[in-house]
């Protein structure tokens, strides 16, 4: 496979869309925004790409809860589409809102198969808006997104009010710890748990992104698409000099998490995984 096919899923209020494409495009893959409607008028066909990305944003202004409007399309609009996309063996990543959308679609953790809703993201324990860097630490999964990533604690912004992964009850929690559903826990710098802020939701098990069993449908809350370039890190001026005078790279001690090389950020490793598997597998 040459370019792999990456269609950006838009609908009223997505807004991290542009973001998104130009994260992908950025590790090789040709990229398509497309309206839902679009896809639900037949003007486009999702078979036609390898890669189904559902950026960020307030799609439908978040009415009822975050991401539930467009799951509900996605659930009842394209159900038979969405489903030979993941049995061809095809590639989907939910970013902030677009984990909202996967998780209130059943896409995640789709344990059952079926479009079964098993968990949610719901409202942050804070009350509040929660637009901050937060450290995040890899998890052993399944997840190909997350394979070989540089460093296992990651640098990564938050921004949306309800983020809190809850599961539906003990049992769950406990099938996605032991099938190696986890892709990243929030954490502290050195990647232990430390409660709020480093939590930024309350999300139960610091849980900040888990995959389903296939390792290729990944959501998760922070936005890998704005930690593309080192310059987007939030002290990349004043770290530099020091990794430069010390000859090691941004991400070569703890205090320095999230400033990988003088190249890129932490983020641009997951669209790179995503690619590299499309073009190798599918």
């Amino acid at each position: 496979m040459g370019r792999p096919r990456v269609v950006i899923l838009r609908a009223a209020g997505t807004n991290c869309d542009r973001e998104t494409a130009f994260a992908f495009e950025e590790v090789g893959a040709k990229t398509d925004s497309v309206h839902i409607n679009q896809l639900v008028r037949g003007e486009k066909e999702l078979n036609n790409y390898q890669i189904l990305a559902i950026p960020g944003g307030f799609t439908y202004g978040d009415d009822i809860a975050s991401g539930k409007l467009l799951a509900n399309e996605l659930r009842y609009k394209l159900e038979d589409e969405v489903k030979r996309f993941i049995s061809s063996g095809k590639l989907i990543i939910g970013i902030c809102n677009g984990f909202q959308v996967l998780v209130k679609a059943g896409l995640l953790p789709n344990l059952n198969s079926g479009f079964q809703i098993e968990a949610t993201l719901t409202l942050n324990n804070s009350a509040r808006f929660e637009d901050r860097w937060v450290y995040l630490k890899r998890m052993h999964s399944r997840c190909i997104w997350t394979k070989d990533l540089p460093d296992d604690i990651i640098y990564l912004p938050v921004a949306h009010g309800e983020g809190r992964f809850i599961a539906r009850d003990e049992t769950l929690l406990r099938l996605l710890d032991s099938e190696g559903l986890i892709a990243f826990k929030y954490s502290d710098k050195e990647g232990n748990s430390a409660g709020y802020p480093a939590n930024p939701n309350g999300s139960i098990e610091d849980i900040a992104g888990i995959c389903d069993q296939t390792g290729r449908i990944f959501g998760l809350m922070p936005h890998p698409e704005r930690h593309i370039h080192y310059t987007q890190h939030p002290r990349w001026t004043r770290l530099r000099s020091f990794c430069d005078s010390e000859n090691i790279g941004f991400g070569g001690q703890a205090s320095l998490r999230g400033l990988r090389n003088l190249k890129e950020g932490d983020g641009l490793a997951i669209f790179r995984n995503g690619v590299i598997y499309a073009k190798k597998m599918l």
